[in-house]
Order: C-alpha cells, then sequence, then structure tokens
C-alpha cells in the first residue's frame, strides 16, 4: 500500500519488518550523539494504510487548539483506537520566553521523558494525527524524525480515518525507554543564520521560506506577536496551500509546483518558519514528501523575531 493514492509514491514496508532492524535503545537520560536509528516511514501516509498496519504502529492523536480547550477533551469524546493522547503545549514545547518563542524545542531530555512516559520507545514506528489537515501532528512526526525515529502524519487526520473510533480516557502504554538525542544541527537552524540568509557550517546562501497565511507575511495584520511582516528575503509558501478542498496533501507534483512559483526548487540548506515552530513542521515534511529533500526549522520562528526590536522587518508581498 502506498502512502497515497496519488502520484508514484513508493510501496511501504510495514513498520513491524521496518523496526526488527532498529538497535536496542541506550540510558534514556543521557543524550546520545547519535540516534538509534533512521525514519523508516514517509512523511505522510493514508488511512488505508494505517487500517491495514494499526496494530504495528503507535497511533498519537495530536489534536490541539492554538487559543482554546485542550485537545484532550476532543480525545475523550473519540480517537483512533488505541491511540495515545499527545498534548502539544506539554509534550512537543519548552517554557515560552520572548527571545526563544511561544513553542520552542523542549529539552532532548524533556521529550525524552514525554515519549518515554506515553509508552513511545526508540524501536517504535509513529503515526500521527490530528483534526486540521496534519498541521499540527506534523509537530511530533517532524521531531521524532529529526532525531531518527520512524514517524509519519495521517493524510487528512480524522476526517480521512473514517472507522470506528473510540470514547474515553484511553488506556495508557507501558513507559518506554527512549533516548534522548541532541537536536541535530542539520534540522534546527538559529536566529543568526537565519538573519544571515546562510548556513553556518557551509557558509552558503540559503532560502528562507515563511509558511504562515499571505495576511501575516504581508504584514496586513498580526493577531498573536508583537509586529507584523516578516523576516526579509524570505518567500511566502503558505502551508494551508499544501492542502486539497478534503484537507489532504496535494499531488507532489503540485507541492513541487507551489515552491517553484516561490523560487524554491530544492531543500538544501533552506530554512523554515512559521508563527512559533508548530506549523513550519508541515511545511518541512511537505518538501520532504514532494522530493525536494530535507530543510531546517528555525524554532523560534516570528515569535522570537518580532520579539526583538534591533531585528528588521519586512511587509508586503514582496521578501523585500
Amino acid at each position: 500500500m502506498c502512502a497515497t493514492t496519488r502520484g508514484t509514491e513508493p510501496t511501504l514496508t510495514p513498520p513491524s519488518a521496518i523496526n526488527a532492524a532498529v538497535t536496542a535503545a541506550a540510558d534514556a537520560a543521557t543524550p546520545a550523539t547519535t540516534a538509534p536509528t533512521a525514519p523508516a516511514l514517509p512523511p505522510f501516509v493514508d488511512a488505508a494504510w494505517l487500517r491495514d498496519n494499526l496494530g504495528d504502529v503507535v497511533v498519537a492523536d495530536v489534536r490541539w487548539q492554538l487559543q482554546g480547550p485542550s485537545g484532550r477533551d476532543a480525545y475523550e469524546a473519540g480517537h483512533i483506537p488505541g491511540a495515545v493522547f499527545v498534548d502539544l503545549g506539554a509534550d512537543l514545547a519548552d517554557i515560552t520566553t520572548p527571545d526563544r518563542g511561544r513553542h520552542p524545542l523542549p529539552s532532548p531530555e524533556a521529550f525524552a521523558a514525554a515519549m518515554g512516559a506515553l509508552g513511545i520507545g526508540d524501536s517504535d514506528a509513529v503515526v500521527a494525527y490530528d483534526a486540521a489537515g496534519g498541521i499540527y501532528a506534523a509537530r511530533l512526526a517532524w521531531m521524532l524524525r529529526a532525531v531518527r525515529r520512524s514517524a509519519a502524519v495521517l493524510d487528512g487526520g480524522m476526517a480521512a480515518w473514517g472507522e470506528s473510533l473510540e470514547a474515553g480516557p484511553g488506556t495508557p502504554r507501558s513507559a518506554s525507554a527512549f533516548t534522548a538525542v541532541p537536536w541535530p544541527a542539520e534540522a534546527v537552524a538559529t536566529i543568526d543564520e537565519v538573519a544571515a540568509g546562510a548556513d553556518a557550517r557551509s557558509g552558503e546562501a540559503c532560502v528562507v521560506i515563511d509558511v504562515r497565511a499571505p495576511e501575516r507575511y504581508r504584514g496586513d495584520a498580526e493577531p498573536i506577536d508583537p509586529r507584523a511582516g516578516h523576516i526579509p528575503g524570505a518567500v511566502n509558501v503558505p502551508c494551508m496551500a499544501h492542502l486539497g478542498s478534503d484537507g489532504t496533501l496535494l499531488p507532489s507534483d503540485a507541492l513541487r509546483d507551489q515552491f517553484a512559483t516561490a523560487g524554491v526548487t530544492s531543500a538544501e540548506g533552506a530554512i523554515v518558519y512559521c508563527g512559533s515552530g508548530v506549523n513550519a513542521c508541515h511545511g518541512l515534511l511537505a518538501l520532504e514528501h514532494a522530493g525536494l529533500g530535507r530543510a531546517r526549522l528555525f524554532p523560534g520562528s516570528w515569535s522570537a523575531w518580532s520579539n526583538q526590536p534591533d531585528r528588521p522587518v519586512a511587509t508586503g508581498d514582496r521578501p523585500g
């Protein structure tokens, strides 16, 4: 079964076969210099694939709202059978500070502790879903993939599942060993690299991609952060434009066209940001799904940049 029914996506190997080759985890309290395994799943899988492999993966419910009730309420009202609830604010982010943004990445140790407590171990394949087309679930999937775990987003999320749901608080999984691994330099960019528009490792220029809505990019309005506009030089490729009317991801060739229109023909060295480092993860996975490679996340995103008065701001349709 393919990850999606569109295009010429590769056939997927069941996670049970993939994970048979995964090396056992080391001490979860001590960051490892290398991760236990490389990502085995593609960035997105469809509902048919998940139904066929439900017993071989950990399903993670990452429903969340920026300003609204906890996703746990929605989880308890009905979730994919066996899914664990992952709290984006508590499990996938550190404490908010102006210089680090609204949803900074947690420390490797904190992330490992959260995953282990949820019953997600080093050798587990994870499929994350939400009710927003994967925009929030991508945060978990990207974080796991960044440290070489096997993870994907359920394309279309809850709406695409199409099967019975399970109500209630769910049955907790037994705690698992999840090795803490530092966030790799090839996955995360610093604010100074963003400002320079260059990769500090190579000194080469890189494209910066803003995945926020066009009106926020232009600076027409800013409902959350201190200043309106975008990082000078950044191009706008809104992550919501990656989704079709049914909430599933557009075909790979359509995604490539979207990025190419903005001048992005390769993710090599690219940096992606959004408001606070959450939605950008969907853009990162979309780049990979489109066959353009892996870019880097600017975790603090606009919420960190706009909080620093000395950082310049551009407005309008052009990168500036």
